[in-house]
């Protein structure tokens, strides 16, 4: 379905492999995703699941981060090294670090359990659609849409319901990062590093003024944002199109 250098699946029949130790979880996962739409398979430690990964090439991972023989942080660390599928880390683990320290390895989701199915499947969506998007690539000539926001990316260009809108350099650069990464949490520190440098990965400050900046001239009501989402103690994620 997907193999090496083959566009990833947006819908019906992509391949979910669940790395999840817990028999309720992993059952539960794969009728409730195969009820649904999905090819899904399921193992029960890190090695299989990666083993499984490079052999059966799902479009989507959900992963556990405490597993019998590894732990989750790891294998998203090693396999981001070779594949870029998108890994959802699904955990009991919920503080802030935790989330931080899979973001910033790899993940590009994180959800807590307990969990709903309902959710887990808006996720994988948004993560098939952040793939597709990632594969295209940031041509120069690109131009980046989602509801209403377009990003002329050759001309530096930023238009808001027909109406081009002017942002200064920072306030273009966050904008262009969360654009080329439309559908993925981007934490703090990543954000802060990617636009400001070095040396400015704690001024979180910064950061807000920024993102409030922006969602003025881009929200219809910036303190309803639709299209800057916000994880709250964790990052941002620019919304991708439905």
């Amino acid at each position: 379905m997907n193999d090496a250098g083959t566009p990833p699946v947006t819908s019906g029949m992509a391949r979910v492999l669940v790395i999840d130790d817990e028999p309720e979880i992993g059952k539960a996962v794969r009728v409730g995703l195969s009820g649904r739409g999905f090819q899904v398979d399921w193992v029960a430690t890190g090695q299989a699941g990666m083993e499984r990964i490079a052999t059966w090439h799902p479009d989507v991972v959900i992963l556990d981060l405490a597993l019998p023989d590894m732990d989750g942080i790891t294998i998203c660390q090693e396999v981001r090294a070779w594949s870029p599928v998108p890994i959802i880390v699904l955990s009991v683990r919920g503080s802030d670090q935790d989330k931080i320290a899979a973001l910033e390895n790899g993940a590009d989701d994180y959800l807590t359990k307990p969990f709903s199915l309902g959710e887990l499947q808006a996720r994988l969506r948004v993560a098939l659609r952040h793939a597709a998007h990632a594969a295209g690539g940031i041509a120069a000539d690109t131009v980046f849409q989602t509801d209403d926001l377009t990003i002329d990316f050759a001309r530096r260009v930023v238009t808001v319901r027909g109406q081009e809108m002017h942002l200064n350099p920072t306030e273009y650069a966050v904008l262009q990062y969360l654009a080329m990464h439309a559908g993925r949490v981007i934490t703090h520190h990543t954000l802060l590093r990617a636009v400001w440098g070095p040396g400015y990965e704690d001024a979180v400050q910064n950061l807000r003024v920024v993102i409030a900046q922006l969602r003025r001239k881009l929200e219809a009501d910036p303190s309803r944002p639709h299209l800057l989402l916000t994880d709250p103690g964790i990052g941002y994620r620019l919304k991708i199109r439905e």
